[in-house]
């Protein structure tokens, strides 16, 4: 089946936002009395903040109520949202500009992310004048492993998922994109990300061309 549409993760695939997303985490979770680690964090990608806030709670046994749950949901946006104020396009990763630049025109393109805050990155690192269709945390209320966000961002680019590549840094995204029906290329550790179809450490040096050649045999 011919590959007509490229869905992209954000955190951790198209930008260095994670590191972010832990220190807000990290501090939310103080603030709980709770410990936080970077092994904790890394369970948290591709998920909801209400999801990764549930997490956090049941690794510190702390049970809060709904309104106290909304509000520790706000503080940690908040605290996000002051840490990214100073993004700017040097925090795209490697080869990550270079490659959307060489697919654009070839294949739909189109952002898929649990972050409510996509659009607003997207502006900051000037890569958000090249996506066709942008499904994100406000347009969704089921977290990957789900395969929701994937199937959205299908719908909206006019594909079938079967056209469709998925590109993900977490194992919750690689799941979901194969629950949709898609090819997906995990970009990270093998070892982490062995359910892809294919996977690569980055965009360095990574074309549209290597992408149909690894995914031929899929």
């Amino acid at each position: 089946m011919a590959i007509r549409g490229l869905i992209f993760d954000l955190d951790g695939v198209l930008v260095d936002s994670a590191r972010y997303h832990f220190e807000a985490w990290k501090k939310l979770a103080a603030s709980l009395g709770i410990d936080f680690t970077l092994e904790q964090n890394e369970e948290l990608k591709g998920i909801s903040r209400a999801d990764s806030l549930k997490k956090i709670m049941n690794w510190g046994g702390l049970e809060l109520s709904d309104q106290a749950f909304s509000d520790a949901m706000e503080r940690k946006n908040t605290w996000y949202l002051e840490l990214i104020q100073g993004m700017s396009p040097k925090e795209a990763l490697p080869g990550s500009r270079a490659f959307i630049e060489s697919a654009k025109g070839t294949y739909g393109l189109a952002l898929g992310s649990a972050s409510r805050n996509a659009r607003s990155i997207l502006q900051r690192v000037e890569l958000l004048s090249f996506f066709d269709a942008l499904v994100d945390g406000n347009d969704t209320n089921r977290s990957k492993p789900d395969p929701q966000v994937f199937q959205l961002a299908a719908e909206r680019l006019g594909q079938k998922p079967e056209e469709c590549v998925v590109f993900e840094d977490a194992v919750a995204g690689v799941q979901a994109a194969k629950a949709a029906g898609m090819r997906v290329i995990g970009v990270g550790a093998p070892d982490v990300l062995h359910q892809a179809d294919a996977v690569i450490d980055g965009f360095s040096g990574f074309g549209p061309k290597e992408m149909e050649r690894r995914l031929m045999a899929v």
